[in-house]
């Protein structure tokens, strides 16, 4: 790969920063206020013994909790015993209710035309070494960034910064532009602008992308193209590929994405196509995301 192909693909990788500093390092969130939610919204509700239900608050009387389960069981708790009400997004299946992927900008890193929603944060850390957070500022707009945790080299320690817009943001149809801009790389300013249209469901739908390499005051690069596609298979696990087409070569990933509440946890391979030996690497990512 030549330098410009090795630094957009390092680019590529590194402006899924959008999301993460440590999960652990941010203070828990109050539980929401306890009151009748209106009819459509869907609520998990989590109990001091760990008992966790999704359904809808219907009623609150005297230190007592009524919750109607998605199923139609009718349970009445003490207010005491309600740790948390959160509302929650998904549908029901012929497997249960499946709750949305709470990472959805985000493939294996390259991102989607999808919004983060305003207040919403991502935490994540890319390949163990790379952290990134990105913020909600409004519904259609974020920005976030990050740095390597560890960094070999005499210069300045490299950052970057991810700002994102989405221009349209209906129900199966997402588009987004942004940027991957990183300071400190040898000594210069580079990054990628990028488009990105996402077509489907949270659980089914393809996202191509278009992305322009480019440094400060030089002409830019050619453009990359990425393809990428996920689809969810069990209620905690979805199928993900991101591939991309460079000038003189392209890289091909696939692998899987395991949800588990407020966590999301990529498992891939990935592998350069158009150079002489065969290479493949192991990608590992983790996303935690909070309101």
């Amino acid at each position: 790969m030549t330098r410009q192909l090795a630094l957009t693909s390092l680019l590529l990788a590194l402006a899924a920063a959008s999301s993460f500093t440590s999960a652990h390092a941010q203070p828990a969130s109050p539980a929401p206020a306890i009151a009748v939610a209106p009819d459509g919204v869907t609520q998990e509700l989590r109990l001091r013994d760990g008992t966790t239900v999704v359904g809808r608050i219907t009623a609150v009387d005297g230190g007592q909790v009524t919750f109607v389960t998605r199923g139609g069981a009718t349970l009445t708790v003490a207010v005491a015993d309600v740790v948390a009400v959160t509302s929650v997004g998904g549908r029901d299946t012929g497997r249960g209710f499946w709750k949305d992927d709470p990472n959805p900008t985000r493939l294996f890193f390259g991102p989607t035309g999808r919004p983060l929603a305003k207040g919403a944060v991502y935490l994540g850390v890319y390949e163990v070494v790379m952290p990134f957070v990105q913020v909600g500022i409004t519904d259609r707009l974020s920005v976030g960034g990050g740095t390597p945790l560890v960094f070999f080299g005499s210069g300045d320690r490299p950052y970057w910064f991810t700002p994102k817009y989405t221009l349209v943001a209906r129900e199966r149809t997402q588009v987004a532009v942004g940027a991957m801009h990183m300071l400190n790389l040898d000594d210069e300013s580079v990054g990628i602008a990028y488009g990105a249209v996402t077509r489907g469901s949270r659980d089914s739908a393809v996202t191509v992308g278009v992305g322009v390499a480019y440094e400060r005051f030089e002409d830019a690069s050619p453009p990359v193209v990425m393809l990428g596609a996920e689809h969810r298979v069990r209620r905690n696990l979805k199928l993900m590929t991101e591939n991309y087409l460079f000038d003189q070569g392209g890289l091909v990933s696939a692998g899987v994405r395991f949800l588990t509440g407020r966590l999301s946890a990529d498992l891939a391979l990935a592998a350069p196509v158009g150079v002489d030996d065969l290479v493949v690497f192991p990608m590992v990512n983790f996303v935690w995301t909070f309101q």
